[in-house]
């Protein structure tokens, strides 16, 4: 009996399905049991993430100092219209955080007298993220020496680079706009060819001392021109640039200051 029972257990156990055991309690009956193959694990990459540099000036309040004259302290436009205000309502669109503007300007100012105003401020103590210089228009105006504009003018790049703490890359220079296209000067009694001219001439000297010392220009000279035939680039008095001519400027300058600051 023993041996009939033990092949017919092994009969059993030969005869199972591939997955199943077969085993038989102890009442005799016959039961299965399925053998659960464990799962492989699949184990899928982890999706590519790429981390954007954190930007080193976010969250960073910059400083600006505009030096200049008139066509930097806005005459005869609102103050959040000139153009230190909406060069820093540009370079925020953009995502940089910036202070209100420093100005040292004066509608007249020539060279010298931008250096003068320079002396006597409070802001020979401080350094600045980034500054702008526009000057030379009075010079012209006034008739002075262009050798003498080139003199001050090169020193008025290097007291912009210390107060740029010593970063070239953080001073930006802007030409002289043609006043002689406004209706001032078309009714001045000075020939507007001759003033664009010695404009020209001006600020071939600006550009060649700003170039020379590695620091970046932008001409809005030609589009200040436009002003001839759009008088919305003028302001009331018809001299000065009008609130949109400055945006304008600012739309010009902005990519140069951005590219060294995102």
């Amino acid at each position: 009996m023993r041996y009939s029972m033990l092949i017919l257990s092994l009969l059993l156990i030969l005869a199972c399905k591939k997955g199943e055991v077969k085993s038989m309690d102890k009442d005799g009956v016959v039961r299965t049991d399925t053998v659960v193959k464990p799962v492989d694990t699949l184990v899928k990459p982890k999706d590519t993430i790429i981390v954007k540099p954190t930007d080193p000036n976010m969250g960073k309040q910059l400083n600006y100092l505009a030096l200049g004259d008139s066509y930097t302290i806005g005459e005869s436009v609102d103050r959040d219209e000139n153009f230190p205000s909406q060069l820093i309502n540009e370079l925020t669109k953009n995502g940089l955080i910036i202070n209100p503007p420093n100005i040292i300007a004066r509608t007249g100012w020539t060279t010298s007298e931008l250096q003068e105003g320079i002396k006597i401020s409070a802001f020979t103590l401080y350094k600045f993220d980034f500054v702008t210089l526009l000057i030379g228009v009075n010079n012209q105006y006034r008739g002075e020496s262009k050798d003498v504009y080139r003199k001050e003018f090169k020193e008025l790049l290097q007291t912009a680079i210390n107060f740029a703490n010593g970063k070239k890359s953080h001073v930006f220079v802007i030409s002289i706009p043609d006043w002689g296209v406004t209706p001032y000067g078309q009714q001045s009694g000075r020939d507007p060819k001759t003033i664009a001219k010695e404009i020209d001439a001006f600020n071939a000297i600006n550009k060649e001392e700003t170039i020379a010392a590695g620091l970046t220009y932008t001409d809005i000279t030609p589009a200040s021109r436009l002003a001839l035939s759009d008088q919305t680039l003028v302001a009331k008095d018809g001299l000065h640039p009008s609130g949109k001519m400055y945006a304008g400027w600012a739309t010009s300058v902005a990519p140069s200051i951005l590219k060294n600051f995102k």
